[in-house]
C-alpha cells in the first residue's frame, strides 16, 4: 500500500541508456512510466542531477575486464570489444534500458508501505553507493547503475538511502555532492588522513578530486594537487597548498618519499611515480583509473616501504551521514561549473569528457 501527497503523473521525461556503446545509446524520452514506491521506498521529484565518470564508464562498458585502456579511448563511440557480461560495478551484466544518474537532489512526493507519510515534502539527496547485505561482505550497488537513477523527472529509492538535507544551497549545488564527495570522503577516511599529513591528489580539478581537496583541508592536511596547468589558479582557490602540472614528473618536483598519502583517481602510465613519492609507511587510496587501469607494480616498492593500499568502492553509511553534516554546517562548498537541460545530456557528456572545466556539470530535468 502506498500514500502520496498529490496524484503523480503516469508518464515522465528522462534519459535511458539502451546498451553499452557510444553517445547514440542515450535516448531522451517523454514516455517513461513514473516509478511507483514499493514497501520501504520513496519517490523523489528530481530537482537536479549531475554527471560523473561512472556515467561514462557504465555507458561504454569500461568496467569490463576486457577493456584495458583509458576511459576517453571509448568515451564517444564505445569500445569494439563485447563487454556486456561483466560491465557493471559488480562485475555482472546490466539490465537495459537503464536510467543512469548517480547524483540526485529533490523532494519526496510519494512513499510506500512502512514509510512515514511525514517524509512527503522532505528535501533529500540520495546516497550513490548503497549497501547490499551485510557490511562485512563489502557489497554495494550504485544508484543509476544496478538500479535506476536520477536522469529523469522522478526517481525511486530506498527510504533509508534518501537523506534529508537542511541547507539554503540550490538543487544544482546539492546535486553536485553525493557521488563525488562521498567517494572522496571515503578515500580520505579509509586512508586515515590527519592534520599532520601531506596528501597528494591526482585528477584534482575533476568532481572527486576537487572534493578531495576540500575534504582533506577540512582535516587540516597539507594538499598537493595534480591537474592541468590551465586550472592551477582554480585549484589553488579550492585550498590546495601546491599544484603540480599533470605532465610534470612528480618525483623530480617533490623528491622521493615526500608525501604521506596519495589519493588517486587517474592511475595510467605515471602510476609508479606515485609510490616513489610516498614515504615509508605511506598510504595509497584509489577510486578511479581514467588514464588507464593497467599499471606496472614493482612489488619490492610495496613491501620494502611498508606501504598500505586501499581500494575504495564500498562505503560505510557513516561516510554519507558525515557528508550531510558537513553540508549543513557549511564546511564544504559546491563547485558547479555549468548547468544543462537533461535533454542536452549528450552535449553535457561531451563537455565532461573534454575536461575543460573544474568541478561538476549539472543536469536539470
Amino acid at each position: 500500500m502506498r500514500t502520496q501527497s498529490t496524484s503523480l503523473p503516469k508518464m515522465m521525461s528522462g534519459v535511458v541508456l539502451n546498451g553499452h556503446g557510444g553517445l547514440d545509446k542515450l535516448a531522451y524520452r517523454d514516455d517513461l512510466p513514473v516509478p511507483t514506491p514499493g514497501d520501504n521506498e520513496v519517490v523523489i521529484k528530481v530537482g537536479a542531477s549531475a554527471i560523473n565518470n561512472t556515467d561514462i564508464n557504465t555507458r561504454i562498458g569500461w568496467y569490463s575486464k576486457q577493456v584495458t585502456s583509458q576511459t576517453n579511448n571509448g568515451a564517444l563511440d564505445g569500445f569494439d570489444a563485447s563487454v556486456d557480461d561483466d560491465a557493471s560495478w559488480a562485475g555482472s551484466a546490466l539490465s537495459f534500458p537503464l536510467i543512469q544518474g548517480a547524483d540526485c537532489c529533490g523532494i519526496i512526493v510519494a512513499v510506500g508501505g512502512n514509510v512515514d507519510e511525514s517524509r512527503i515534502g522532505e528535501r533529500v539527496i540520495i546516497r550513490s553507493m548503497q549497501q547490499v547485505g551485510d557490511a562485512a561482505d563489502h557489497l554495494c550497488r550504485t544508484f543509476g547503475s544496478e538500479v535506476n537513477g536520477g536522469f529523469a523527472e522522478y526517481a525511486k529509492a530506498d527510504a533509508v538511502e534518501a537523506f534529508t538535507v537542511k541547507s539554503e544551497l540550490t538543487d544544482s549545488e546539492l546535486a553536485s555532492f553525493p557521488c563525488a564527495y562521498s567517494t572522496a570522503e571515503n578515500m580520505i577516511e579509509r586512508a586515515n588522513v590527519k592534520a599532520t599529513d601531506t596528501v597528494m591528489i591526482t585528477g584534482a580539478s575533476g568532481g572527486v578530486g576537487s572534493a578531495a581537496i576540500q575534504l582533506a583541508k577540512r582535516r587540516g592536511a597539507r594538499v598537493i594537487a595534480i591537474c592541468s596547468q590551465s586550472k592551477r589558479e582554480q585549484v589553488l582557490a579550492l585550498g590546495a597548498d601546491e599544484v603540480i602540472a599533470r605532465d610534470q614528473d612528480v618525483v623530480k618536483v617533490l623528491g622521493e618519499e615526500s608525501v604521506d598519502v596519495v589519493i588517486d583517481l587517474v592511475a595510467g602510465g605515471q602510476w609508479g611515480s606515485l609510490l616513489t613519492v610516498l614515504r615509508r609507511g605511506g598510504r595509497y587510496a584509489v577510486a578511479g583509473a581514467i588514464a588507464g587501469p593497467m599499471v606496472e607494480l614493482d612489488v619490492r616498492t610495496l613491501y620494502l616501504k611498508d606501504l598500505t593500499f586501499f581500494g575504495c568502492t564500498y562505503q560505510q553509511r557513516e561516510v554519507f551521514e558525515n557528508l550531510v553534516s558537513y553540508i549543513e554546517r557549511g564546511e564544504i562548498k559546491p563547485l558547479v561549473s555549468k548547468q544543462y537541460p537533461l535533454s542536452e545530456i549528450k552535449t553535457a557528456q561531451q563537455a565532461f569528457m573534454a575536461k575543460q572545466y573544474t568541478g561538476k556539470l549539472v543536469l536539470i530535468p
